[in-house]
């Protein structure tokens, strides 16, 4: 499993870290959207300046899980990401939602090994209850 992960990590810190470096340099042609709410959308947040902050973050959620440093942090970053990705292509592309996926299953193969990191945060607790340790 440490090997499935290893791996699913690698390539989920290549794909964040090219499309950042996209976002920022444009080295891969994006082809025109068919939907035209998609284009607006896209046009709004290119010109209120939020894709800086999006693929920001992306490129450095990508370089830590390369480094392989701060994968939990890595793994937070991504998670609204990932989130937004596929709601857009839920929402307003659903025939090219694969790539999406595929960043999911690998997120959960990645999250699956650091799942230790996040037991303070995944366990119910009542919001008067003190941790005595």
């Amino acid at each position: 499993m440490r090997i499935v992960e290893i791996v699913a990590r690698h390539l989920l810190g290549i794909i964040f870290t090219v499309f950042g470096l996209n976002g920022f340099l444009n080295f891969i042609h994006q082809p025109p959207l068919p939907n035209p709410l998609a284009s607006q959308f896209f046009i709004s947040i290119s010109a209120s300046h939020f894709s800086v902050f999006f693929f920001a973050v992306q490129l450095i959620a990508g370089l830590l899980l390369l480094s392989g440093y701060f994968v939990p942090l890595a793994l937070v970053l991504l998670a609204a990401e990932i989130f937004n990705i596929l709601a857009f292509h839920l929402t307003m592309a659903p025939a090219t939602i694969g790539p999406g996926l595929l960043v999911a299953v690998l997120w959960v193969l990645v999250f699956l090994q650091h799942r230790p990191s996040f037991d303070g945060i995944l366990s119910a607790k009542r919001f008067n209850q003190v941790d005595t340790k």
